[in-house]
């Protein structure tokens, strides 16, 4: 396993890129440096939102049958090829997969990466923890979740971290209410992780989804009023904290993806794909099962 003397993780080797058929539409970015400026805003109609539901199903069927195989022994490439087969076989393409040139098509994070860690040959241990982040983009729109899993067994401090991070997301879709302002979200989370001393992951955010990975719309996780869209009805966005059990600056790796706690403490991610109504938030990205 990819560790240092301190057992901190390093890089691993990352294999080829996965095939796509040709008969699955990419995102305008693929094979670009970046991509396309959003356009349209972050409201959606029904139709559209309907889109984004049924690829945000697939994604989070596609976490589901991932976090099945999470076990020791497992590499994180070989869990990176059952998100990219579910994906893919369900017509949609996985929206990591030349992203800004990402080279695979899930997000996994083990222990003290906050996200954007990224499949290799690095195997899983007993007690080992592992967010998967998978979008899929299907009929124009992408849906974006992710969720964290345990491998094997792990300690009372770890699984409480993991248990209660899902919790404040959970906590955070209650507050998203129209009318408020985004930053009713954050507060939301901090307040809750504060009863615990967990850190909160503040430069990496929740964001608006949909026609664009990435709209422009942040969503943060702290309690800040340096972001203060009001929220309305038909707005489409993701909830994704990322608590810690320690600080929560961080580094990045060379890679320029792969974010680590600068302590290297444990850290947790838990995200849901909504759209507000005008009674509260409704998730797009369930499992179909």
């Amino acid at each position: 396993m990819p560790k240092d003397a301190s057992g901190h993780l390093i890089p691993g080797r990352i294999g080829p890129l996965r095939r796509v058929d040709p008969s699955i539409t990419r995102p305008e970015y693929v094979g670009k440096a970046g991509p396309a400026k959003h356009t349209g805003g972050d409201v959606y109609d029904d139709e559209t939102v309907e889109r984004i539901r049924a690829a945000g199903t697939i994604a989070a069927d596609a976490i589901a049958a991932v976090g099945a195989a999470v076990r020791p022994g497992i590499t994180t490439d070989e869990l990176d090829a059952i998100g990219h087969d579910y994906v893919t076989s369900h017509g949609a393409y996985p929206s990591t997969l030349g992203y800004r040139d990402f080279p695979k098509s899930v997000c996994s994070s083990i222990n003290e990466v906050i996200c954007h860690g990224i499949p290799d040959d690095t195997v899983l241990g007993e007690g080992d923890i592992v967010n998967i982040d998978i979008t899929a983009y299907k009929d124009g729109v992408h849906g974006d979740s992710n969720r964290t899993f345990i491998a094997g067994t792990a300690s009372d401090e770890v699984t409480q971290l993991v248990e209660r991070t899902e919790e404040s997301l959970r906590r955070a879709i209650k507050a998203a209410l129209p009318g408020r302002r985004v930053n009713v979200i954050g507060r939301t989370i901090e307040m809750y992780a504060k009863r615990f001393g967990y850190g909160v992951v503040r430069d990496f955010t929740g964001h608006g989804v949909g026609t664009s990975f990435h709209s422009g719309l942040i969503i943060p996780h702290y309690d800040t009023d340096r972001f203060d869209t009001e929220i309305v009805p038909g707005m489409v966005f993701t909830i994704e904290p990322m608590l810690t059990l320690g600080t929560h600056e961080w580094d990045m790796w060379a890679d320029d993806w792969t974010v680590v706690t600068k302590d290297r403490s444990i850290t947790a991610q838990f995200e849901h794909t909504i759209v507000v109504r005008e009674t509260g938030a409704e998730i797009l990205t369930l499992p179909s099962a």
